[in-house]
């Protein structure tokens, strides 16, 4: 299995090639800035990862890589309306995945990135489908 790359931001890792426009349209939904925030990441677009899962991601993970998590854009991120990205968590708890939407992206990008947040902070906050859709306004 090829290695994932080692990038300065976090990786959006594309493992479904069925449909270039879909894929366009969440690379797009995912650079949209929300307000101040925007997510910093990096798009990798290699038929090498094509049907990666995120048991197998274990065994792509460089052991010097920085990052603890992982957006992957797979079947179910590209065919679903709502674009639901898997995340997968690299650090606590290896291969524990939640999904989040295109336009929450940055949030979980920013808070995991910096560890702000835990990944099991998103992951509880899921809705009842398994997808992050933004933490309630109070």
């Amino acid at each position: 299995m090829k290695s994932l790359p080692v990038t300065e931001n976090s990786l959006v890792l594309r493992t479904d090639f069925s449909d270039e426009s879909a894929w366009q349209r969440v690379r797009t939904a995912i650079e949209q800035p929300a307000g101040e925030f925007r997510a910093y990441v990096d798009f990798v677009s290699d038929p090498d990862f094509d049907g990666l899962t995120p048991e197998a991601l274990a065994s792509a993970h460089p052991p010097d890589s920085p990052h603890s998590f992982v957006f992957i854009i797979d079947r179910t991120a590209l065919a679903e309306p709502d674009h639901p990205i898997l995340v997968v968590d690299l650090f606590e708890q290896p291969g524990r995945t939640f999904r989040v939407i295109p336009a929450e992206a940055w949030s979980v990008e920013n808070n995991l990135s910096l560890a702000n947040m835990d990944f099991s902070e998103f992951a509880e906050a899921v809705d009842a489908d398994g997808v992050f859709r933004g933490f309630p306004q109070t």
